[in-house]
């Protein structure tokens, strides 16, 4: 089974779903990321360094691919749809995943917001499209950070047991601490490394695991 990744800075996606990557690549999935902006260009130029911790993020993560689509940071409000559901689109024909991560559409951040509404495009259920489910994951400082109205809720359906693996997922944060501005900030922050455990084992006392990750069921197609 081949899994996609969508993510709109590097960093989003071991926040995200690292744990979940894990599972998935020790039971055999390919897993493929695709990561949208360069996750930096509005506070700094130092795009390559940001390349290789997301590089060596993955790769801890045993992700078998990361794609780099180079849009600006926090500028994808800026761009045509069309020209964010490319990328995605081609990710998709290129690997054939039957499962689609990708950004919660009531994040804080508009990047987030808009990656989400270009995957949903790009992962229509019509013609050859491989994609069977897709799902959105929170990311912190983002997801948590929204106004509080329904509209905006992260509303988690779908738990995945990621205790085995927490301090894997936590192990693959460490390269985003060697950013020239680290993503990764000092507790209490929601993107400090011990946040992150915490809020993965309240997500795993919600429902009878030591700890997991969170996803908003989007779609799921069944045979």
């Amino acid at each position: 089974m081949n899994t996609l990744v969508v993510a709109a800075h590097p960093d989003d996606e071991t926040y995200g779903a690292g744990g979940s990557i894990l599972k998935r690549v020790a039971r055999g999935d390919r897993v493929f990321v695709l990561i949208l902006t360069d996750g930096v260009t509005a506070r700094h130029n130092e795009v390559e360094r940001q390349k290789a911790a997301a590089r060596e993020a993955c790769a801890l993560l045993g992700v078998e691919e990361v794609l780099f689509a180079g849009f600006p940071d926090q500028r994808l409000d800026s761009l045509p749809l069309l020209d964010i559901i490319k990328p995605i689109t081609d990710a998709i024909h290129t690997y054939q995943p039957t499962v689609v991560y990708t950004h919660h559409g009531g994040d804080l951040n508009q990047d987030h917001r808009r990656v989400f509404e270009a995957t949903l495009v790009a992962v229509r259920p019509v013609g050859e499209n491989p994609v069977r489910s897709v799902l959105s994951y929170e990311v912190p400082s983002s997801t948590e950070w929204g106004p509080p109205y329904a509209s905006w809720a992260f509303a988690p359906s779908v738990f995945q047991d990621i205790a085995a693996v927490l301090d894997e997922k936590i192990e693959a944060l460490k390269p985003y601490t060697r950013t020239f501005q680290s993503e990764v900030r000092p507790f209490p922050h929601p993107r400090s490394l011990e946040a992150v455990r915490i809020c993965a084992q309240q997500r795993g006392i919600a429902v009878g695991m030591a700890a997991a990750e969170a996803f908003a069921l989007i779609r799921q197609l069944d045979s």
